[in-house]
């Protein structure tokens, strides 16, 4: 409690699930299906639901509520649906279907899903995840999403970090794109059925809350800038992650946390905000120039080996590196799972070899990731076949050739396993806010396994969120008379006037982007890969002086009444300096190591992260308290009655 005693952050009270049906784990699900109140037919017309967020786990829903009979008011900043990020997914989507009969099941699934996320998730959840995966695959094959088949005409698998099976379903290296497509003519049949109003290029600026509950929000046209309210009886968050904090990361350069940072203010907690996950297979940074960075699938490790010089400033050309003279050193600390160890196993391990010098490329800053012996060993052809796209998009951006010079990776920010807390309906701390898809804290603890974030989101979307909403909507309807005219809705709308106002008068000298990308150098190097109570102490200091300069020397050309991307840009980045302080506090007041978040006060003799069972085996759910007063840590202590809570090998 030491944070709280410097004034970092307050106590609150513990918080517990509600909702999770309790009783044999194989059964809660249905348990709770079961006990759900439903809303008949002819009343799901009556109700309407608001969805921010077109990706998977939102075009899902919306799709699948839309098909049951609700209303639907959809919400997306791009320009169609079809654009939202997760089409950038490459690698695949687990699923416990066991076509390989090499020992998959429902049970192992779950278990590698906890194991990989350090014991830090919920069991009810995980359980459930792992209960619904199957169907997942059986929906998009419906759809008829391409996924790669054996010579035999079933659905083929590959491997991924972290699991000792083959589960992972996949489209060559463009599963998110086939499956967003699949989700997206889901929704499209919806929009053409009256069901679904989609908005594309609006964007939410602001959760309303009427009488303690989510009944709407207020968007601005991002073409004219006209604002809009907008009521319902439900508004559901499905806007995705936070990583673009960071600046540079491997997400869209539109990702951001603006939608679930407004929720946060108006009551959600925020959980697990430090929690970031490190992909281990990106391309390095090759120079200041740089927006953002691409990923290479974490696929590639199922064929290609990782390795360095064995000698700190080898800077010879890898071909003339003889095979005695080179580090394979994933398959030597980690034999039994070699370079298919957890993305945070294996981003630690590679920068721990490139801070030793025996890093490669410019400013020693990669590994190698090597595909010789997979193509002497399968063809070329085959290598082809199954991650061609991947290796023309490294040579377009790297121009070097895959096949015949290895690949260079070094790891990057990519996913976040925080999010806005929910319960196990998928609800916020505001009764009536959902929230799906990585914009939620809820299944992946402190590291998310490859292939898992694919089958998070169409499990909230298609199975999970409308086997639960219908409980509050069946009691909770936008009472009769509440319109736009309402001072709830009066006064978020005129929170947003006011904020974009200011944004526009600052009128200082520096860009927008300058402050995102200083904001994320200190993100990077004091909340990154490793941290320590010192390092975030500083960055906490550095940002808030960082964001009194933003807010006094911020230049914002142009006017609200058009298109304004920098506009844009500056209240997302105004929201990123808020989050990244609670990052900061989150990731100090957590003094264990555990999944991607590596205190360096807490270690193994080995080097491996240490976690503190005993006082950190909760999730940390924070409350906004107002601006200036520091954060409300609320904390869910986590129980495990079905998994043995043992240190995390995969030696």
């Amino acid at each position: 409690m030491g944070g709280a005693m410097n004034g970092y952050y307050a106590g609150g009270d513990p918080l517990v699930d509600t909702k999770d049906p309790g009783g044999p784990l194989t059964e809660r699900w249905d348990k709770r299906r079961f006990e759900a109140k439903l809303v008949n037919p002819a009343n799901r017309r009556k109700r309407t639901v608001i969805i921010i967020g077109t990706g998977l786990a939102g075009g899902s829903a919306a799709a699948t509520l839309g098909e049951a009979g609700y209303q639907l008011k959809v919400f997306c900043y791009q320009d169609s649906a079809r654009r939202a990020h997760s089409i950038a997914a490459q690698g695949g989507i687990n699923a416990a279907k066991d076509y390989r009969n090499d020992g998959d099941s429902v049970q192992r699934l779950f278990y590698d899903t906890v194991k990989g996320g350090d014991y830090r998730s919920r069991e009810s959840n995980v359980y459930r995840l792992a209960q619904v995966s199957a169907a997942i695959i059986d929906q998009a094959v419906a759809q008829g999403v391409p996924f790669a088949r054996e010579y035999g005409g079933l659905l083929d698998t590959r491997s991924f970090g972290g699991v000792q099976v083959s589960r992972t379903f996949y489209a060559r290296g463009q599963t998110g794109q086939q499956l967003l497509l699949g989700a997206y003519q889901a929704l499209e049949r919806q929009v053409a059925a009256g069901t679904v109003e989609l908005n594309t290029r609006h964007e939410m600026l602001e959760l309303i809350v009427i009488d303690g509950k989510a009944r709407g929000v207020v968007v601005r046209d991002m073409v004219t800038g006209a604002f809009e309210t907008h009521l319902a009886d439900a508004v559901v968050l499905a806007s995705g992650g936070y990583g673009n904090a960071y600046h540079l990361s491997t997400n869209a350069m539109g990702c951001n946390v603006s939608a679930t940072w407004r929720a946060h203010r108006k009551g959600a907690y925020f959980a697990n905000p430090c929690y970031t996950q490190i992909h281990p297979t990106c391309i390095p940074v090759s120079g200041e120039h740089q927006s953002k960075l691409t990923l290479m699938s974490e696929s590639l490790r199922n064929d290609g080996r990782i390795w360095v010089p064995a000698v700190a400033g080898d800077t010879r050309d890898p071909a003339l590196i003889p095979e005695a003279e080179r580090d394979y050193y994933l398959e030597r600390t980690y034999p039994a799972f070699g370079n298919l160890v957890p993305r945070d196993v294996a981003s630690r391990a590679a920068k721990q070899q490139c801070d030793a010098g025996r890093g490669v490329g410019p400013g020693g800053l990669g590994v190698y990731l090597d595909f010789k012996d997979a193509i002497k060993r399968l063809g070329r052809e085959t290598i082809e076949e199954k991650y061609g796209n991947l290796f023309d998009m490294y040579a377009k951006i790297t121009d070097e050739d895959p096949y015949s010079t290895p690949m260079r990776i070094y790891p990057a920010i990519h996913y976040t396993m925080g999010g806005l807390w929910v319960d196990y309906d998928l609800e916020s701390t505001v009764p009536g806010l959902f929230v799906i898809g990585e914009a939620n804290f809820s299944d992946h603890g402190a590291n998310r396994l490859g292939a898992s974030a694919l089958m998070q989101g169409l499990a909230d979307g298609y199975f999970v969120l409308p086997g639960t909403i219908g409980d509050y909507l069946a009691t909770n309807p936008l009472p009769a008379g509440i319109d736009a005219t309402h001072p709830a809705v009066l006064e978020a709308e005129a929170a947003v006037r006011e904020r974009t106002a200011r944004l526009l008068a600052v009128n200082g000298s520096r860009t927008v982007d300058s402050f995102h990308r200083e904001l994320g150098s200190i993100l990077w190097e004091y909340c990154g890969m490793e941290r320590n109570e010192e390092g975030l102490t500083k960055a906490i200091g550095l940002i808030r002086e960082l964001r009194e300069a933003f807010w006094a020397d911020v230049k914002v050309t142009g006017v609200n009444e058009e298109l304004n991307q920098s506009l844009e840009r500056a209240g997302r980045v105004a929201d990123f300096f808020e989050l990244a302080e609670l990052m900061c506090i989150d990731a100090l007041h957590r003094r264990e190591s555990c999944g991607a978040h590596f205190r360096t006060e807490s270690r193994t003799p080995e080097g491996e992260a240490l976690r503190i069972d005993e006082e950190y085996s909760h999730v940390a759910a924070w409350e906004f308290a107002g601006d200036g007063a520091p954060p409300i840590l609320h904390r869910e202590h986590l129980g495990f009655e079905h998994i043995k809570v043992q240190a995390r090998s995969y030696k």
